[in-house]
């Protein structure tokens, strides 16, 4: 009953910059953190960035000082601002969330993962 929905994923030079969204439909009664994760081929995925429902973030060392991660409680959203992107960012990017319903008290959620290519 709840999914969710990732976008903003595409084709940037190194330098560039993209935006991520991840949004959680379906019937949410509390999202404890939602987050980015990601994964290159025939690598282990790896968190990038994470946000609880308090407001506090955690980031990988190799995304400090250029990914902003945010979200939007109203509207069970949660936003990956990448800048100043390396080739070394390639990746397909999932987010996940932590999500109460009414019929689970907690829950480990996936988006399918967006596309993220940085060229050089």
């Amino acid at each position: 009953q709840v999914q969710l929905v990732e976008s903003g994923g595409g084709l940037v030079q190194a330098g560039g910059s993209l935006r991520l969204s991840c949004a959680a439909s379906g019937i949410v009664f509390n999202i404890n953190a939602m987050g980015w994760y990601r994964q290159a081929p025939g690598k282990q995925r790896e968190l990038v960035a994470v946000i609880t429902k308090g407001g506090s973030t955690n980031y990988a060392d190799s995304a400090k000082g250029r990914f902003t991660i945010s979200s939007d409680n109203a509207k069970n959203t949660v936003i990956l601002q990448m800048s100043s992107l390396k080739p070394e960012d390639t990746a397909v990017y999932y987010c996940n969330a932590q999500i109460q319903t009414l019929s689970r008290p907690s829950a480990d959620y996936w988006g399918k993962g967006t596309l993220v290519t940085v060229s050089s």
